[in-house]
């Protein structure tokens, strides 16, 4: 299995059990398609074998939890969701001065890395076309980060497929780094 992990923050956004494509008119962007399912606001995971009452989990009195809609990316990989309505969400200016932010760093971070001078060009010229792709279909998106909120690392987009039913997340094919688990 694959795990890809932000370069800048090292979390984990994707997998490779998501089908990966590349972006139709913008190929260093990567989208997959994802579900959405309801999850009880207190569903936890628990230990095959565990006792629920020495573990603190039996007497809860707590109702069944509020249920919540979420998409399988941001369950799977604990993304952190900038909601509008919490005034969490970047303006579109904000996430502008992000974006080229990003860039700079992505490029330092693949030169670093030794990447090919074929990768860095590829990344160089398709990154205007990104940047263009994104702000202007920004007001759409919803806004992900990685679980250690660290404003400089890629922001995960989530917007819906022209059927207006098939959410799907956007990343940048050059700020993952590929780890074979």
């Amino acid at each position: 299995m694959i795990i890809y992990t932000d370069l800048i923050s090292g979390d984990e956004l994707l997998s490779d059990t998501f089908k990966i494509t590349p972006s139709k008119d913008c190929p260093i962007l990567w989208e997959t398609d994802c579900r959405k399912y309801l999850k009880k606001g207190n569903e936890d995971f628990q230990l095959e074998g565990a006792n629920p009452s020495a573990e603190g989990g039996g007497d809860d009195d707590g109702g069944e939890g509020e249920a919540v809609m979420v998409h399988d990316i941001e369950d799977q990989f604990r993304l952190v969701w900038l909601k509008v309505e919490d005034g969490a969400k970047p303006s579109k200016e904000a996430f502008k001065g992000h974006m080229k932010s990003y860039v700079k760093k992505i490029l330092k971070g693949l030169e670093a890395s030794g990447a090919s001078k074929e990768t860095i060009d590829e990344f160089k010229a398709g990154a205007p076309a990104a940047l263009k792709k994104i702000t202007g279909n920004y007001d759409n998106y919803d806004v992900l980060m990685g679980q250690s909120m660290d404003g400089d690392a890629m922001h995960v987009l989530i917007d819906f497929r022209e059927d207006g039913v098939t959410p799907f997340a956007t990343l940048w094919k050059h700020g993952l780094k590929e780890n074979k688990v």
